[in-house]
């Protein structure tokens, strides 16, 4: 298909200049779209890597953001609604948001197509860091996400702290036996019992791998956590309820709510200050390792 647009010649020259600026200003980063191939589920996963605009230029090895998208979305969402390029650039990072569907990055019990807590904690992270000039170990890899993404990334970043070093939940569904009364059980809707089973039938899986009950296998310090909600969300609720049982336990972790809903104008405005949080997270860990070294 062809769109066709047409401009004034007026319109056009500004545009033209506005572009010739841009360029001269604004150097933009790379994305590639690939197709990473997954062994537990016999097929290829769709997904996106965005990296610096001079990735091709440095030799350095850069750290990895793996940045979750929610139901309904895909690979491209994050970088169609937000400045993911522009965090990649300002930061110098590299970051990968793998195509999921609706599996909430669950191994499902039920379905052996939908295998994505290894396909994102093992296979990805392994394609990764054999493709392209990532720092390969835990201290250069992080997790953040929005909605079912935010879930994707505590529930990972709990069960794999070996692997990844922080996790960033932004509007997080963290407790899929919740509810709302706007959206009524969340066990009911988007399409979480379609990959573990009914609640009714399955209580205890669905208790064990919901986040908050994840939390008991976290000491303070083993993984940099920051909760991002809005105070109009659904999973507003749920998200006080981790921040107060990660109190609770004396965990370590970073916890803010500003006004907004469940939506890309609030999802636009934190994943710069959760971008600014992991840079920090990052910069911590170089600084601690190189002084371990001195030593």
């Amino acid at each position: 298909m062809v769109i066709k647009l047409r401009f004034s010649k007026y319109s056009s020259f500004l545009a033209f200049l506005a572009g010739l600026l841009f360029t001269a200003n604004f150097a933009l980063a790379v994305v590639d779209f690939v197709q990473v191939p997954s062994e537990v589920m016999k097929k290829e996963i769709p997904s996106s890597v965005t990296m610096p605009a001079d990735y091709s230029s440095t030799k350095a090895r850069l750290p990895v953001v793996y940045l979750l998208h929610g139901a309904g979305d895909d690979e491209r969402g994050w970088g169609l609604n937000t400045p993911v390029q522009e965090m990649a650039d300002k930061y110098g990072v590299i970051i990968v948001t793998p195509s999921v569907g609706l599996s909430w990055y669950f191994d499902s019990p039920v379905d052996s197509n939908t295998q994505f807590e290894t396909f994102v904690s093992k296979e990805l992270v392994k394609y990764v860091d054999s493709h392209y000039r990532s720092l390969p170990k835990r201290e250069g890899r992080a997790l953040a996400g929005l909605s079912m993404g935010g879930h994707g990334a505590m529930f990972l970043g709990l069960r794999h702290k070996d692997i990844f070093s922080a996790a960033v939940p932004i509007s997080g569904g963290v407790d899929v036996c919740g509810s709302h009364p706007l959206v009524g059980p969340f066990s009911e809707r988007w399409g979480i019992k379609q990959y573990l089973g009914p609640i009714e039938m399955y209580p205890e899986r669905w208790r064990e791998l919901s986040v908050i009950n994840q939390v008991d296998r976290l000491k303070s310090g083993e993984l940099a956590i920051s909760i991002d909600c809005g105070t109009g969300d659904f999973f507003i609720e749920v998200n006080r309820q981790l921040h107060a049982k990660l109190t609770e336990k004396g965990i370590s972790h970073e916890y803010v709510e500003f006004p907004g809903g469940h939506s890309w104008e609030y999802w636009r405005l934190a994943l710069p200050r959760q971008m600014e949080f992991l840079n920090h997270h990052f910069q911590n860990l170089a600084a601690t390792q190189k002084l371990g070294k001195s030593k």
